[in-house]
C-alpha cells in the first residue's frame, strides 16, 4: 500500500467533492459551492485543501482554514474525509498529522472540526485526537404537505396589522435601491446573535455582496424578509437542497433585537412554509444551537422533528509544545 498526500489543485474539484460525498452521503455538495466559496472568500485568510491517494486512487481529503465567521489569527478549522471502503486503514491519521504539520507555523491556539452523531467512525477518530465537544445543534425535518397554518393566522394578522410587511427578497430588491446595504446590516445584526463558541467577525461589504448573491443555492423568491418603517426588522430564508428537488434548507432565520415580541420570527417561518407548499416541496430541514431555545420552541411548535445532531468540536494546543512537535 503506498499512500501519497499532495496539496489540492484545481483540476481536483469534482474529486475532492465526490470523496466529501461518499463519506457524508447525507449533506451532500457541488462542485459549483465548492468553486463558489473559493472565488469568493477573503485571500488574507489561510485556506488550503490536501488529496490523499492510496495507490495512486484518490481516497480522502483534508482542509485546514480561518473561519471567516469566527476569525483569530492562531485558530482554525479542519475538515477530514475518507471514503468509507477504507476507512480504518490510517488514511484520515495521516491526512490530520500533515495538517497538524503545515498549522505548526502558524503557532496554533485552538483547531475545531465537526461531524454528525450517527457518523461512528468520525466520532471516534475525533476522540481519538484528543478533541472535545464544544457545542451540538440539532436537525430537524418539517413535513409540508399536510401542514396547516390556521392555528397561527390570528397571531399573523396581529403581527401584519401591528405594521410589519412580509417579502420575499425577490420583490424587495426589485423595489429597494439600497437592497444590498440593508440586507447586509440586518444580517450581521442577526449573525451576531446566532449562537457560536466565539465572537462572530463579519465579512467586508463587497465580499458578502460577491459571496451571498452568487450561491449557486440562492432562492431570492425563497428568502423572506420582514420588513417595519423601510428596515429589514428579519429574515427566514430557504436554500435550494442537494439532497433532493423535494427537499429545501432553512438558512438563516431570525429577528433584530430592536424588533423582537412582534411575532416577526413566527410569520416569515409560516411565509417560507407556504412558499414550500405552493411549490411542490415535501420537506424543510432546518438546525438550531441547542442552546437557541426561543428558535426551537417556534420550530417544536411548528411540528418540526427533531432529527440527528450535528457536533462541534475543538482541540486547544500549547503553543511551543505545538512547535516542538512538529519541528
Amino acid at each position: 500500500m503506498s499512500l501519497t498526500i499532495r496539496p489540492f489543485t484545481d483540476e481536483d474539484y469534482a474529486t475532492l467533492v465526490a470523496i466529501h460525498n461518499a463519506a457524508m452521503p447525507d449533506f451532500p455538495e457541488t462542485v459549483d459551492e465548492w468553486q463558489h466559496h473559493d472565488a469568493t472568500r477573503n485571500r488574507d485568510r489561510l485556506d488550503e485543501r490536501l488529496l490523499a491517494e492510496l495507490d495512486g486512487t484518490p481516497v480522502g481529503s483534508g482542509r485546514f482554514n480561518h473561519l471567516e465567521g469566527m476569525y483569530h489569527p492562531q485558530k482554525f478549522f479542519m475538515d477530514l474525509y475518507v471514503r468509507p471502503e477504507v476507512q480504518g486503514r490510517g488514511i484520515g491519521l495521516a491526512l490530520y498529522q500533515q495538517i497538524l504539520s503545515r498549522l505548526a507555523p502558524h503557532d496554533p491556539l485552538a483547531l475545531r472540526t465537526y461531524t454528525f452523531e450517527h457518523y461512528s467512525a468520525a466520532l471516534h477518530f475525533i476522540d481519538r485526537q484528543g478533541f472535545h465537544e464544544e457545542m451540538r445543534e440539532w436537525l430537524s425535518t418539517l413535513d409540508v404537505t399536510n401542514f396547516d397554518p390556521s392555528p397561527w393566522a390570528e397571531q399573523v394578522e396581529r403581527t401584519l396589522a401591528g405594521g410589519v410587511q412580509i417579502t420575499s427578497m425577490a420583490d424587495y430588491l426589485r423595489s429597494e435601491p439600497d437592497y444590498q446595504r440593508k440586507l447586509y446590516t440586518a444580517r450581521i445584526a442577526l449573525h451576531t446573535d446566532v449562537p457560536r463558541p466565539e465572537a462572530y467577525t463579519p465579512p467586508p461589504f463587497e465580499q458578502w455582496v460577491a459571496s451571498f448573491f452568487g450561491e449557486p443555492g440562492l432562492l431570492p423568491e425563497a428568502l423572506f424578509l420582514g420588513i417595519v418603517d423601510g428596515e429589514v426588522a428579519g429574515v427566514s430564508e430557504l436554500w435550494r437542497s442537494e439532497r433532493g428537488p423535494a427537499t429545501l434548507d432553512t438558512g438563516l432565520t431570525g429577528v433584530r433585537r430592536e424588533y423582537r415580541r412582534r411575532g416577526i420570527a413566527l410569520a416569515l417561518k409560516l411565509r417560507a412554509i407556504a412558499f414550500a407548499q405552493a411549490h411542490g416541496i415535501r420537506d424543510i430541514m432546518t438546525g438550531n444551537a441547542s442552546t437557541n431555545r426561543a428558535m426551537l420552541s417556534i420550530n417544536e411548535a411548528l411540528g418540526f422533528v427533531r432529527g440527528q445532531a450535528e457536533i462541534s468540536y475543538v482541540k486547544e494546543f500549547a503553543v511551543p509544545s505545538m512547535r516542538q512537535q512538529h519541528q
